[in-house]
């Protein structure tokens, strides 16, 4: 898939364009005066387990393939996972809703992405496992690797068969976020314009949630009306997720984040909301900041005559969007506070939505970069266990509870 004349050399230069632009802040920390911090953070996360709800590193690599055991274009790989501390990212079998109404797409579409990943843990025995429990993420990560569950975005993938639900529980998915974009044949999507197409669960979405109760699959309400969501928790025997959701306080009016009152809701069933460090979920007046940076990118790609897939368009898109963050990291500690404020230290996660966002704030622009918001917690005056809980352990709890 590679065109460039020499792609090795333009990827180290533009990685290094982008390490600059990611770290430069903390490249002399004789000077720091926070020092100290910065490395009780990092310690934190080597110590704990972190546990990010939502990565979209397969549907990354199936349009532009690459080996995540090595350094690689986008948001997450090996070696700045392992620099920032990351045990075990979900990795998102994501469905788009244009397959979700031919007879097998969505199906097929799950399978490969799920092949992807195993393809992942393969080329690297000694990097990557994937895990299907709790005590798997803590066995890998005691061998020194990092984790691999898999969460299907969009239910869609079930297609119209609820015995598919049984079915990628054994490939291994351990959440399904019940929609993407539009409504389909399990509820109502937040993203979609349209009238809605059941007013929240449809009944077939009741038998879904039912069985993934009884397997012990986690039911994942981002991407769902409020609606939906409700009627989630009025029929669910077991905790919620929202995998990589943050706080509509800050974004108003707009459904695809969490009410204060289906936070409040969430933590009543004693689930987690994720929060979702992309910069349009951040702040209502981040949302369309992105589009200036977008358009110069596509300008640029068309001019060269690039093709999507090119090396040195993928190259300069990654170095033009990571040179342009927008937001920082204390926007992502304001939405955990927001939830801690609400609801208490127990019902509140990371779902970085690493691969799946254009536009990511400073000092969080890849998988490197954990140990960052740990730092603004602590200067927060987080304790190093509320710090335990948000990092991955209430993500486990809901998980373990599903479980039994």
């Amino acid at each position: 898939m590679l065109h460039a004349s020499d792609p090795s050399s333009l990827f180290l230069l533009i990685l290094g364009v982008a390490v600059l632009a990611v770290g430069g802040c903390r490249s002399d920390q004789s000077v720091d005066p926070d020092r100290s911090l910065a490395e009780r953070a990092d310690s934190l996360t080597r110590t704990h387990l972190v546990v990010d709800g939502h990565v979209d590193v397969p549907y990354r690599l199936m349009r532009y393939r690459q080996n995540v055991g090595d350094s690689t274009f986008g948001d997450f790989d090996y070696p700045r996972a392992k620099t920032g501390g990351l045990d075990a990212p979900f990795m998102s079998i994501y469905i788009p809703v244009e397959l979700q109404d031919s007879a097998g797409a969505a199906k097929t579409r799950a399978d490969s992405l799920i092949h992807l990943v195993e393809t992942i843990e393969a080329e690297n025995p000694g990097k990557f496992e994937i895990a299907t429990s709790p005590d798997d993420i803590e066995q890998i990560a005691a061998a020194g690797k990092i984790a691999l569950p898999m969460g299907m975005e969009n239910g869609a993938g079930l297609e119209d068969d609820l015995a598919n639900v049984e079915y990628f529980y054994n490939r291994g998915i351990r959440y399904i976020t019940l929609t993407h974009a539009t409504h389909n044949r399990i509820g109502d999507a937040s993203y979609d314009t349209t009238a809605a197409r059941w007013g929240g669960l449809s009944p077939f979405g009741e038998e879904v949630v039912a069985e993934m109760n009884r397997l012990g699959i986690m039911v994942d309400i981002s991407h769902v009306t409020d609606s939906t969501a409700y009627d989630v928790l009025d029929v669910t025997s077991k905790p919620v997720i929202a995998s990589h959701s943050s706080c509509r306080h800050f974004t108003p009016g707009w459904e695809r984040n969490l009410s204060d009152d289906l936070i409040r809701a969430i933590a009543e069933n004693d689930g987690v909301v994720m929060i979702n460090f992309g910069s349009s979920f951040l702040r209502e007046d981040y949302q369309d900041a992105n589009e200036p940076v977008q358009e110069q990118i596509q300008a640029h790609i068309d001019e060269q005559g690039w093709a999507e897939d090119d090396v040195r368009a993928v190259a300069y898109a990654d170095s033009v969007r990571t040179a342009n963050p927008i937001g920082s990291v204390s926007d992502v500690a304001d939405h955990i506070d927001h939830v801690v404020n609400l609801v208490g230290i127990e019902h509140v996660g990371l779902g970085s939505d690493y691969d799946g966002v254009f536009s990511l704030p400073r000092d969080l622009q890849d998988a490197s970069t954990y140990p960052n918001l740990v730092e603004e917690l602590l200067r927060r005056q987080y304790s190093d266990a509320d710090i335990a809980r948000i990092l991955g352990g209430n993500a486990l709890r809901v998980w373990r509870e599903n479980e039994r």
